[in-house]
């Protein structure tokens, strides 16, 4: 229960995202002469690499200009922690790098020096991204599956220790996982705590919950399974497993329903 509303709520957070190429943060500068827009996008990949995505726009066009050569670098304070890169050419205009940002003040500094195969002037365009420091697993003193615990009698079961693997294994492999388990706690541990006292309290509603949840445990098992390295598969899986629990939980119940239905009235 806990994993599949998770997977629902990651999916609506996540589309937005992936709609634009997974990069959320994005800021558009001018070169200090104007020549170019510059535009950079920002995604963090997990909680050390951050990928860098760098276009370069015309702005008579607002096109990406193909043909640039471009140095980066990239300081912390009085700190290099990336580059200078040699005077390297982009025939696309668009580049992508890795980098591992420091906490605090990051200065991304962008020089180019040549469009479409002419020389000019060095012009220059400086961002500054903030990066605060965090921790992989967000803290939360009664962070365990209380729902899925509950049901089955103990956090050794081995449906729990599954559904706690997936969490700190494939969602907090992820960026987005990670950002979206910091928010989703708040809201899972504001219901969860009642579901399992009446689970422990009443029999007959821990076994029904059992019940439920053994159908989405077997979907959520191929994230057991699967490795997964980057967002856009995370959102695959994602989208593939919701689909399967609610063909489970709500299109094969309307279909028999429907039909009953339609047998008992005919």
């Amino acid at each position: 229960m806990k994993l599949l509303t998770m997977l629902l709520l990651l999916l609506v957070f996540t589309i937005p995202i992936f709609t634009t190429q997974a990069f959320a943060k994005s800021q558009q500068l001018p070169t200090d002469k104007g020549t170019l827009l510059v535009n950079l996008a920002i995604e963090s990949v997990d909680t050390k690499q951050t990928k860098l995505k760098i276009d370069f726009v015309n702005p008579q066009t607002s096109a990406i200009q193909e043909h640039i050569d471009y140095k980066v670098t990239v300081t912390n304070g009085d700190e290099s922690i990336f580059g200078p890169i040699p005077l390297t050419h982009t025939s696309l205009g668009s580049v992508t790098i890795p980098v591992e940002l420091k906490d605090g003040e990051n200065k991304i500094s962008i020089d180019v020096e040549g469009i479409l195969f002419k020389p000019i002037p060095p012009e220059t365009v400086t961002f500054t991204v903030a990066k605060e420091q965090t921790s992989p697993y967000p803290d939360k003193p009664n962070s365990g599956c209380l729902i899925a615990t509950a049901a089955y009698g103990t956090e050794l079961a081995p449906q729990v220790q599954m559904l706690r693997e997936i969490r700190d294994n494939v969602l907090f492999s992820t960026g987005s996982g990670t950002a979206f388990m910091t928010g989703f706690n708040e809201f899972y541990y504001s219901f969860s705590p009642a579901i399992a006292d009446l689970e422990r309290q009443n029999p007959v509603f821990r076994e029904v919950v059992k019940y439920t949840i053994t159908p989405m445990l077997s979907t959520l098992y191929i994230l057991h399974l699967v490795d997964i390295n980057s967002e856009s598969e995370m959102l695959g899986y994602g989208i593939g497993i919701i689909m399967l629990n609610v063909g489970m939980y709500f299109v094969v119940p309307t279909v028999v329903i429907t039909k009953f239905f339609r047998h008992k009235s005919e």
